[in-house]
Formats: C-alpha cells, sequence, structure tokens
C-alpha cells in the first residue's frame, strides 16, 4: 500500500501528454483524455498536449522540445509501444533518453498480467530521464492509462509518497549537466 507523508507538501508537476496515433483527433482520443483527468483530478498541471502520427522523427521532434522546455517536468506519452510495424515509440525514446528506469515498464506489465494475463507481454512500455524530464510510454488504451496512472505515476508524482519518489528527485536530475 502507498504511503503519504502528512509533513511533506503536495507539489504540483508540469506534465505533457502525448498521444502517438495516425487516426485519433482531439475529440477521439480517449486515452491522452483518460491521462489529462487523471493528472489534473491529482492537483498536477497540464503543461502541454499533442497528437503526433505514428512516425519516430515527429516524436523525437516533440519530445526534443518538451526536454527543452524549462516548464515541463514530465511526459507521458500513449500509444505506439506494440510490437507491429507501426509501433515506434520506444524507438524514438531510446534517441532521446540518457537514463533508463527499466522498472516502470517491468510493474506495467506486472499490474497489466493482473488483468490481461499474457497479453501484456505484448507491451513495450517505457520510461527514462533526459534533461531533467521524466518520460514515461504506455499502451495505447484508455484502461493502460488507467493503470499506469492509478498504479505507478499518481504515486511516483507524489511529493508525498514514501519511502521516496520522482518529484524529490527533480533538483538533482540535471546534476551531469553542471
Amino acid at each position: 500500500m502507498a504511503k503519504i507523508e502528512g509533513e511533506r507538501h503536495f507539489l504540483p508537476v508540469n506534465i505533457a501528454v502525448m498521444t502517438v496515433s495516425d487516426s485519433r483527433t482531439l475529440e477521439t482520443d480517449t486515452s491522452g483524455q483518460t491521462l489529462v483527468d487523471r493528472l489534473e483530478a491529482a492537483g498536477h498541471r497540464l503543461a502541454a498536449r499533442a497528437i503526433i502520427p505514428d512516425d519516430k522523427d515527429s516524436i523525437v521532434a516533440q519530445l526534443r522540445e518538451w526536454i527543452a522546455d524549462p516548464d515541463i517536468d514530465a511526459v507521458v506519452t500513449t500509444g505506439g509501444t506494440g510490437v507491429t510495424g507501426r509501433d515506434i515509440t520506444p524507438e524514438a525514446f531510446a534517441e532521446v533518453v540518457e537514463k533508463d528506469i527499466p522498472g516502470f515498464g517491468e510493474l506495467f506489465r506486472m499490474i497489466s498480467f493482473q488483468k490481461i494475463k499474457t497479453s501484456t507481454v505484448q507491451s513495450r512500455a517505457t520510461a527514462g530521464v533526459a534533461g531533467g524530464t521524466y518520460l514515461f510510454a504506455v499502451p495505447g488504451s484508455p484502461g493502460a492509462c488507467k493503470d499506469a496512472w492509478d498504479e505507478i505515476l499518481v504515486h511516483q508524482l507524489d511529493a508525498r509518497h514514501k519511502p521516496c519518489n520522482f518529484v524529490e528527485l527533480m533538483p538533482r536530475l540535471k546534476e551531469h549537466l553542471s
């Protein structure tokens, strides 16, 4: 069970949401909207939102733009994490990530296994850090977005979460750049 430390104060995180899809629009993007609704309900700020086609160069360009933006602390992408020919989000992440966070994908698949059993092996959910910005890639279904947010991100992006969380590490993410 996640612990919230009462002596710590909540710190809102500025989060950008990217949907990777050739067919979704803002009106039909239920996965991206699921993430937006959840992050705002948790008290965080939507810093930016985009729908990017399944094109590695386009995904990389948007990630780099958001990584360079000092007003964006984290990026959550949805879509493009499967194994088909058009699923290239993990490859785009590999172009920009400086440090992998392998536990994110491992934990996501463990949680997902409880619901979809062995079908979870088709997910290439991943995470990392680049330029002091957290990057999380989750599958493109609303259910996957709920699982990733409700079971992992809501806790790790809350400065009150004990024993540790991503927010308390944010001031130190750029130490290697100084």
